[in-house]
């Protein structure tokens, strides 16, 4: 079996036979696959009419179990954006019904973001949407293959999350 980073390697190797090329071997297919798992995630969120950044916060507050609220700054930390950018997709998401702005009940000035029936049957339709087509692109692996990519991609992602 044989795929285009085969055909990419040989011919950096018959050009350049002084490098190690094993690098380009495993990264490129992490990349190319990177390519086909976005656009299975646009097709499984684009079927539930919202987008990849409406899912990361969708999916935050349904991650944190009822009552699905965060505060903005604990959506900030989930979600990876800058302040101005949530407010404009909490606003956004707001004014689409997916989600509500509450007061906080432990402090005066500041607001809770949680979760509507809408927002959450959203965000659920689209997660097992996304799950269906992430099966899909891993049936070629079998159950144990798929624990054992699994372990060697974290050996590879953890090094780099403590850095952040």
């Amino acid at each position: 079996m044989r795929d285009e980073v085969d055909r990419l390697v040989e011919a950096w190797q018959r050009e350049r036979a002084d490098l190690d090329l094993q690098p380009m071997e495993v990264l490129s297919r992490v990349t190319r696959l990177g390519h086909h798992l976005d656009r299975a995630r646009r097709q499984a969120f684009a079927e539930h009419a919202i987008e990849s950044w409406e899912f990361d916060v969708l999916a935050a507050l349904r991650r944190a179990g009822t009552p699905y609220e965060l505060s903005p700054g604990r959506l900030l930390k989930e979600t990876l954006v800058t302040s101005g950018t949530m407010t404009n997709r909490v606003d956004r998401l707001a004014a689409r019904g997916l989600v509500e702005r509450l007061p906080d009940p432990r402090d005066r000035r500041g607001v809770l973001v949680r979760l509507t029936g809408t927002g959450r049957s959203t965000v659920d339709g689209a997660l097992e949407g996304l799950l269906s087509r992430e099966r899909a692109l891993l049936a070629g692996l079998d159950a144990d293959d798929q624990r054992r990519l699994a372990d060697l991609l974290r050996a590879l992602v953890v090094p780099f999350e403590r850095e952040a």
